[in-house]
């Protein structure tokens, strides 16, 4: 199945948003799970976003919507970023000389259950193609338990859950991975032992670019804003816990959240529908707010009268059109 682009060039190095959001129409044929693997989406991604469709049978002539914008993460862009609650993976390369940046990113998935995946930073410590599995004492257990007992070696084939390439990372004394999978359906869910899984496609595709030493930055980022000419732009996303699962957002804690992202930026933001973007925390980003000029919010000050206090974020219940 061809797979659509997902390098984009960045018109500036500042360029906050790459992609596009697009509608298709299925083909009889069609699947949610093949739909998203061609749209560079993990599974429960495209679901999310289409809820009343029958991921196995949408039947012909349905509407899809396929949620491609992204807002790239904070922090340095540089190395590998990946983003648990997004269930996505951002590669900045080295900018060469003269020519412009770009960042290529993919879905993932993450780890489940006992088996964390550790945040803060790492780098690849070593590349393997064609790798052996050597399933770790917890893991032969849990499928002893589930009467699909596991040998003390797996080797590269149909039947290793690794794939054909693997990414080994520094942290958890390098126990942890970048990888294939045998199992291209469950991209995009929490069903890992802790590892980072790719589709098959696409960690083909990234891993001869990736020199050993690459840093690997891991972040816990379920809300993502960005400011994109005097509009403020909003992704949110199922906040995970510690073991990986998402769960169900606290909108006062998502609030909170993007209150702290927002900092001492003047803006005035429709908070019914920030929240119902919340809520529904689908990846679709949504314009929920405008930037306001915070000078003219300030009466001119009278003869000898104390300074106005300090302006601050709008608080809930604002009104943009205000």
């Amino acid at each position: 199945m061809p797979v659509l682009a997902t390098e984009y060039t960045l018109a500036t190095p500042d360029d906050l948003v790459v992609g596009e959001d697009q509608t298709i129409e299925t083909v009889y044929e069609d699947t949610l799970y093949d739909l998203a693997r061609k749209y560079s989406l993990g599974s429960e991604e495209l679901i999310r976003v289409n809820p009343g469709v029958d991921p196995w049978i949408p039947g012909a002539g349905k509407k899809i919507i396929v949620p491609g914008r992204h807002i790239l993460p904070s922090g340095p862009r540089e190395g590998i970023v990946v983003n648990l609650p997004e269930h996505r993976l951002y590669y900045f390369p080295k900018a060469k000389r003269g020519q412009p940046t770009v960042v290529i990113t993919y879905p993932v998935s993450i780890g489940k259950m006992d088996w964390r995946t550790p945040l803060g930073l790492t780098h690849v410590i070593a590349k393997e193609k064609n790798p052996v599995w050597y399933p770790p004492e917890s893991v032969r257990k849990e499928h002893l338990e589930a009467g699909d007992p596991l040998p003390p070696v797996v080797p590269p084939g149909p039947d290793n859950p690794l794939g054909l390439f693997a990414m080994r990372l520094a942290a958890g004394k390098g126990t942890y991975l970048i990888h294939g999978t045998n199992n291209p359906i469950a991209v995009g869910l929490a069903v890992t032992h802790g590892c980072i899984r790719m589709y098959p496609d696409d960690v083909a595709a990234l891993f001869p670019l990736i020199p050993v030493g690459t840093s690997v930055r891991l972040i816990n980022d379920p809300i993502k804003i960005a400011w994109v000419d005097g509009e403020l732009l909003l992704e949110a996303h199922p906040p995970v816990d510690a073991e990986g699962q998402s769960f169900e957002p606290n909108i006062d804690q998502f609030e909170q959240l993007l209150q702290a992202a927002l900092g001492d930026t003047t803006v005035a933001i429709h908070w019914d529908y920030a929240r119902e973007v919340l809520q529904k925390a689908d990846g679709v980003l949504a314009t929920v707010g405008l930037e306001v000029d915070a000078s003219a919010l300030d009466p001119a000050p009278l003869p000898n009268a104390p300074p106005p206090p300090s302006t601050m974020s709008a608080a809930p219940g604002a009104n943009p059109s205000n």
